[in-house]
């Protein structure tokens, strides 16, 4: 895209109004932005254009369950939020996915602009956001990130992280060097 910046967690470690300043034409890929909905109704309301990226339900919770040890979010979510560590890791990613993903459509409900992107569906999907959101550029080369590996290693990354990258480079490509 030639016409939007795109962003993977750029905002995480700042609070309060830093943490939504988002530039004009600006796309974010942050999950943590599950647990802002207020804030992002406060602030941008129906004038923001909302992605809800999906991924089965099974195949999700068990890419949480498996990050018990990697991230304090799971182990938090079980102890602090269910209440009980005899519930299995499993039990408990799918928990917090579902409600997670209950939360958001409930927050998307009455916005006009939303497009879901099921990532089982991710190029059909993204053919449709990138006509919806009115993207320049190549959405050739867009499409065909969907298909990339990055950062392989013990764990299997998320197709996201092909729009991740296509969008950071294709940005790279459209701002001059300085």
């Amino acid at each position: 895209m030639t016409n939007f910046v795109v962003g993977h967690e750029s905002r995480v470690g700042k609070i309060g109004e830093e943490r939504l300043a988002f530039p004009p034409n600006h796309i974010e890929a942050d999950h943590h932005l599950a647990f802002y909905l207020g804030p992002l109704d406060q602030r941008f309301g129906d004038d923001a254009f909302y992605v809800h990226l999906t991924r089965d339900l099974e195949a999700t919770a068990e890419s949480w369950s498996k990050r018990f040890t990697i991230s304090p979010l799971m182990p938090s979510y079980r102890r602090g939020i269910i209440g009980s560590e005899a519930v299995s890791r499993h039990d408990a990613a799918l928990e917090m996915v579902q409600t997670t993903t209950a939360n958001i459509t409930h927050f998307l409900k009455d916005k006009s602009r939303v497009v879901r992107v099921r990532l089982e569906h991710a190029e059909e999907d993204f053919r449709f956001f990138w006509n919806r959101l009115g993207a320049e550029g190549s959405l050739d080369d867009g499409l065909a990130e969907w298909n990339a590996r990055h950062n392989e290693g013990t764990w299997r990354p998320s197709r996201l992280m092909g729009l991740r990258y296509a969008a950071r480079r294709a940005v790279r490509a459209a701002i001059p060097p300085h």
